[in-house]
């Protein structure tokens, strides 16, 4: 096992264009962290930077003490010591199970014997026990990308990236699957790199999150801290699926400009512009025939209803806990939450949050 660190990372792509911008970032030995952002927003940039399949314009890539990449220096990907996964688990069709998986170590001239121990040792370890002269056309989905996560980890790599490792994957073989990858890291003590489009998923599996948008990462914390103390309205938006609300604060108060929302938000966050970011499950919502708000969309949950609701010109998805609500229903609505930034305009950490509703 081993840290990796990127210091001011730049990838300029043909034509100009920034892949990654001043990335700064140290995953440490045995470190789950996950990569997040909307498409093009460099997670996968920057997995292959670390990989060895994407080269830095500017700054440095190591793994361990050693530099991989910046300088005069690049080494191969064969040669960096790391194991990866892929959505598409590339199981070799013509090669038993555990051909495929002793394939890094007849790459190292590693002997027959300690070959197959290791290879049965791995597969166990992943769950697949005995498989070794099994056909992987007679394997699932979830037994074969297995098999790919023991072909990856056999030869006992540094760092193991996974991209998109688990997104193929139905539900709930997912589900438990990543389970299992978490049961994995901890047992073996490895360092992982995870890019993944779930949030939940991000969420639930890393140490920490790395949240990024135009190349550049906009945060990177603990999942709790994510969503308690979200840096900026787009990291708000992007995770929780927060509601971003434009007005202004004056003497510890936001108002949302032409719309009946008010929110205290302490002294603490500076008067005029700002945005607020108020996430689905900080709003509340009762049937009430004469509310000044409608149920638009209501999709079932278990313990209640996923809402959009329109307030006053504004739509807001709502985390709802209780009997559901139905398409066209009034109902009032209350803001028990939110973080205030102090402007609209920018993207700056937070200097206060909101939590107390004063009027709707």
């Amino acid at each position: 096992m081993s840290s990796v660190t990127l210091d001011s990372v730049f990838v300029r792509f043909p034509g100009g264009a920034f892949g990654l911008q001043d990335i700064d970032l140290r995953v440490a030995d045995g470190e789950f962290l996950a990569l997040v952002g909307p498409s093009g927003s460099g997670k996968t940039t920057l997995l292959r930077s670390i990989a060895g399949f994407a080269q830095p314009t500017s700054g440095r890539v190591l793994i361990g003490e050693r530099t991989v990449a910046g300088g005069d220096a690049f080494v191969p990907p064969e040669r960096r010591g790391l194991g990866m996964v892929f959505q598409q688990h590339a199981v070799w069709p013509h090669w038993n199970v555990g051909r495929n998986v002793e394939y890094p170590l007849r790459r190292a001239g590693v002997a027959r014997a300690e070959r197959r121990r290791r290879a049965a040792e791995v597969l166990e370890s992943v769950g697949l026990a005995g498989f070794e002269r099994r056909d992987p056309s007679t394997l699932s989905g979830g037994q074969r990308q297995r098999v790919a996560l023991a072909r990856a980890i056999v030869a006992r790599p540094d760092v193991l990236l996974l991209d998109e490792a688990l997104s193929a994957l139905d539900e709930p073989l997912r589900d438990r699957l990543r389970l299992e990858l978490h049961a994995l890291a901890r047992e073996l003590g490895l360092t992982v790199i995870h890019v993944t489009h779930d949030r939940a998923e991000a969420l639930a599996l890393a140490d920490r999150v790395a949240v990024l948008d135009a190349g550049r990462i906009q945060q990177i914390d603990t999942p709790e801290r994510l969503l308690e103390a979200p840096a900026t309205p787009f990291v708000a938006h992007f995770l929780s699926d927060a509601t971003l609300v434009d007005g202004a604060v004056a003497g510890g108060v936001f108002r949302a400009g032409g719309h009946p929302m008010v929110v205290r938000c302490g002294t603490s966050v500076p008067d005029g512009d700002a945005r607020a970011a108020i996430a689905p499950g900080a709003v509340s919502v009762r049937r009430d025939p004469d509310g000044d708000a409608s149920v638009r969309s209501s999709l079932f949950t278990p313990s209640g209803s996923d809402l959009v609701v329109d307030w006053a010109g504004l739509s807001m998805r709502v985390t709802h806990v209780g009997p559901r609500l139905h398409e066209g229903e009034r109902v009032r609505v209350g803001i028990d939450g939110a973080q205030v930034y102090p402007s609209a305009a920018t993207s700056v950490a937070p200097v206060g949050a909101a939590r107390e509703r004063i009027a709707a």
